[in-house]
């Protein structure tokens, strides 16, 4: 089984100041040995934040941090499977009257197309993608 990495819990480490490493270790002790990766959506979420960032500084921070993330990890892109797959989970859910984030869909339906968890701060938003197993870090 794998998982895929939610925004959020990349960006509650990334302010706590731990490495892309730090992370993966924090995932298999809380995980076991697991097969890790991002969802594509992660990537943009994560540039949206370093561009809206007020100082160089923490700018030029965030930006190493996601370097060193890409390049530790595997990110798997949005196929037309995983589109179809998030407008139908979507519409069923639209239909029960729950509205999901667009970024919380295409990540959770990244995970599901994969046979894969998520791990995410944001625990309510993704316990709302039926079949999905939601975990934390």
């Amino acid at each position: 089984m794998g998982v895929i990495i939610d925004t959020s819990t990349l960006v509650t480490a990334e302010r706590r100041k731990h490495s892309a490493g730090e992370i993966f270790a924090q995932l298999r002790e809380a995980h076991g040995e697991t097969t890790a990766g991002l969802s594509a959506v992660t990537l943009m979420e994560l540039a949206h934040g370093i561009e809206r960032a007020k100082l160089d500084a923490h700018r030029a921070r965030s930006q190493a941090f996601l370097d060193d993330l890409i390049a530790d990890i595997k990110v798997y892109p949005i196929i037309a499977d995983i589109a179809l797959l998030a407008g139908r989970i979507s519409g069923q859910q639209a239909r029960r009257g729950f509205v999901l984030s667009f970024e919380d869909l295409l990540i959770g339906a990244t995970a599901l197309h994969h046979g894969f968890e998520v791990v995410t701060e944001n625990v309510r938003h993704f316990e709302m993608i039926p079949d999905l197993v939601v975990k934390t870090l």
